[in-house]
């Protein structure tokens, strides 16, 4: 994987935007269109959505509108989707890949992930039903119906679990990532086998906004906290998808390449105490 300013180059030279947009719980179908459609017109080229999500409609309409709005082709958006727990398997994964496919109604995804690598449903048999999962995952990849293929909340046993039987390796492996949770062994991990990571909550689900070590270097850099959180994310190479309904906010995270945080800046926030996380843990079942 090779990083520039504002792409990531996946293993197989697929260029994806390091600065997405987050769609999670944005389920109100007015909304997620009119999110999203602001997204693009602020300059976002990288939507992240999931079936969990049950938005796939909206976003795949504000898509539309967005790239129509700014004059953009469909290949100048960069689609995420993911498949959910319960539609795991071979069978099913090609049968939820087409219902996403039909929801989004963007011709082909860029990027398709196994959201969770362990369910309720399958406790006890992860590794098989992960591996079921990403031959149905290759096998749509290679009809050229998805561009990447990756994984979703994988730790580094279940990322070595999948790379010792598979054909295609994952290209990328999304993760809860923020200042205060910087989960160093899988980003080494994924950095060791040319996976690029993504950052889903980059914010924190909004608790590292008020820190005060943050707002501190915020200060100093004319900057918002949110602003800073990204900035040092996407200064390690690491994709960040903020997510917001509100436009102020989703222009505001957009606004992050006219700075640089010093080596040292960047060091104390990745060494900064830990500000806690979700509360999902990819070891325990989900759903």
């Amino acid at each position: 994987m090779k990083n520039s300013d504002k792409t990531v180059i996946l293993l197989n030279g697929v260029k994806m935007p390091i600065l997405g947009f987050g769609t999670w719980k944005i389920e109100d179908e007015k909304e997620a269109f009119n999110s999203v459609k602001e997204a693009i017109e602020t300059g976002y080229t990288h939507i992240d959505t999931a079936s969990f999500y049950k938005n796939e409609e909206s976003v795949g309409s504000g898509i539309k509108e967005g790239l129509k709005s700014k004059g953009l082709k469909r290949e100048d958006i960069f689609v995420t989707t993911k498949v959910w727990n319960t539609e795991q398997g071979y069978e099913n994964t090609l049968e939820a890949f087409e219902r996403s496919l039909k929801k989004l109604d963007t011709g082909y995804v860029d990027l398709y992930l196994i959201h969770w690598p362990v369910t309720k449903a399958y406790e006890n048999e992860w590794r098989t039903k992960i591996k079921e999962t990403w031959k149905a995952m290759e096998k749509l990849h290679k009809e050229g119906k998805i561009k990447a293929i990756g994984v979703s909340n994988f730790l580094v046993h279940h990322l070595e679990e999948l790379l010792s039987d598979c054909e295609v390796k994952p290209m990328v492996d999304q993760i809860e990532f923020h200042p205060g949770h910087n989960q160093k062994e899988t980003v080494e991990f994924c950095r060791k086998h040319n996976i690029a990571v993504e950052a889903w909550s980059p914010l924190g689900r909004g608790v590292v906004l008020d820190n005060e070590f943050l707002a501190e270097i915020a200060a100093k850099y004319n900057k918002t906290v949110a602003q800073i959180c990204l900035r040092w994310i996407v200064q390690q190479g690491i994709a960040a998808l903020p997510k917001s309904t509100k436009k102020e906010r989703i222009q505001s995270n957009f606004h992050i390449f006219d700075f640089e945080l010093s080596e040292e800046d960047m060091k104390k926030i990745t060494n900064m105490k830990p500000t806690g996380y979700s509360g999902s843990d990819p070891n325990l079942g989900r759903y």
